[in-house]
């Protein structure tokens, strides 16, 4: 199974603007899902879909990924508002409230979480929302599952982003995955950078966005001393393919607007390609 991500879209940035840069950055990483290769069997949304939570955004929104060639599944981020995105994307289920549900598949499920509360930055994860999760880990304790959280779990060493590993409702996710190995890995946004880590013992691949990324600068930061750093960069778009091969779950991150192809396959190139697949089947 082939699962695409694309997160962080902050459709409605540009207020006014309907040519803004992270509309078009959007569309130009649809296209690129939708014409390239790699059709997924489906597309996940991951969080911060917009930039105010208003309505008109999440219309843009569903007519910008309308050209997938596979379901869309939309979840919430701390720019999004859960009543305008149901409004926009009205086949999204809940649960008790919360922009939250599974989806099955014969051999691999995925858990869809909602981490947003409202006026709050950084994530969130109630006791309602760890007992459905704990309740649906229960309920198919021998078929692997992936997790989708807009939130990561972690601190990435990104200091003004990040969250504090020891917040509350980081310990009570972590409670509530503990102990149900047939987690498999965990799915991110929020970071605005690819990022791969192990975290409390599952895989978990935090994607890069398509709007703006977020500039690689690891030094502590003082909250109340502005000291220049660059924060917001002019990154190409990208999005994450994770592909699902029945034991693991292995992602790759695309960027969309490449430069010059250097090689095709051809001639020049089948040595290399006969050389590999015979060390493969020795």
């Amino acid at each position: 199974m082939l699962i695409a991500q694309i997160t962080d879209t902050h459709v409605g940035f540009d207020r006014g603007n309907p040519d803004e840069a992270n509309f078009r950055r959007l569309t130009a990483a649809v296209r690129h899902l939708a014409e390239g290769p790699n059709r997924p069997d489906l597309v996940l949304l991951t969080g911060d879909l917009t930039e105010f939570g208003d309505a008109d955004s999440y219309v843009r929104l569903a007519e910008a990924v309308r050209p997938c060639p596979c379901p869309v599944w939309p979840m919430v981020g701390n720019h999004d508002a859960r009543a305008a995105l149901l409004a926009g994307f009205p086949d999204t289920p809940l649960a008790g409230g919360f922009v939250q549900y599974a989806l099955e598949f014969d051999a691999l499920r995925l858990l869809v979480l909602d981490t947003l509360e409202p006026g709050r930055h950084g994530g969130a994860f109630c006791a309602d929302r760890a007992a459905w999760l704990k309740a649906r880990l229960a309920e198919r304790p021998d078929v692997p599952t992936i997790i989708a959280m807009h939130h990561p779990p972690f601190a990435a060493g990104l200091a003004w982003l990040d969250s504090d590993p020891g917040e509350a409702w980081i310990a009570r996710f972590a409670d509530a995955i503990g102990g149900h190995g047939q987690v498999a890995g965990i799915v991110c946004g929020h970071l605005h950078r690819t990022i791969h880590t192990q975290w409390n013992g599952v895989a978990l691949t935090v994607s890069g966005s398509t709007a703006p990324g977020v500039a690689l600068d690891l030094r502590p930061v003082d909250s109340e001393r502005p000291d220049g750093r660059a924060m917001i960069v002019d990154d190409l778009p990208s999005y994450a393919l994770h592909w699902w091969d029945g034991t693991r779950l292995i992602s790759h991150a695309e960027t969309v607007g490449h430069g010059a192809v250097l090689a095709c396959y051809d001639d020049s190139m089948r040595g290399i390609v006969r050389t590999v697949a015979q060390e493969r089947e020795s």
